[in-house]
């Protein structure tokens, strides 16, 4: 029997930008299935720091993943956000992606999972960067929120790690060392949120 195959689509957030990349939340995830006798390859992450949704969705054709996979995650948007772009315009953008990571799962939504945007503004690099970071959690929440629909909506899971990003990720020990993206700490949390939904979707496949 082959090793379940999974596929993490995203940005900074999920490329872990300044940790190590056995620190990543998606190979925490993995790492920790592995543990539970789950035969999993590691994962193939597409994503880089800066990415919007047009830029992951050019990150896909250019990277050509192929399908399909036991397991598909996805998350995006807050560069979209940090661009100035609206949530009108991110919520079929997202929608767009949602089914292209659905697409490589084999159709599956039950082997889709997505997770909330974290609040950059609670970082010092938030608190610094001259923006309204009461504006920022309010762009952000709308953000998830419509995600969250859109995932309802298709029968897909949604991890939501906007709260412990908001409570912690201020903290120096949940920052890396530019102050804006998350340390190993933050990305073990992120990763123990998802662990169980994770779990869950690979059981039912």
């Amino acid at each position: 029997m082959r090793p379940a195959r999974y596929l993490a689509l995203g940005d900074s957030y999920t490329i872990g930008e300044g940790i190590a990349p056995e620190d990543r939340w998606p190979v925490r995830v993995a790492d920790a299935l592995r543990a539970t006798g789950i035969a999993l390859d590691e994962p193939e992450i597409i994503a880089t720091t800066g990415w919007t949704t047009d830029e992951l969705d050019a990150g896909i054709d250019a990277a050509a993943p192929e399908g399909p996979f036991d397991l598909v995650s996805l998350l995006i948007g807050v560069n979209d956000q940090y661009r100035g772009r609206d949530v009108a315009s991110y919520r079929p953008a997202f929608a767009s992606l949602l089914e292209r990571a659905i697409g490589f799962a084999g159709g599956e939504p039950a082997r889709v999972f997505v997770l909330a945007i974290p609040d950059w503004g609670v970082t010092p690099f938030g608190a610094h960067s001259g923006r309204d970071v009461e504006a920022i959690a309010r762009e952000l929440d709308a953000y998830n929120a419509a995600a969250q629909a859109i995932c309802a909506a298709r029968g897909v899971a949604f991890v939501d790690i906007a709260p412990v990003s908001r409570a912690l990720g201020g903290e120096v020990e949940m920052l890396a060392d530019d102050g804006l993206h998350p340390s190993a700490a933050l990305h073990a949390e992120w990763a123990r949120l998802a662990l169980p939904v994770a779990r869950g979707l690979l059981s039912r496949a």
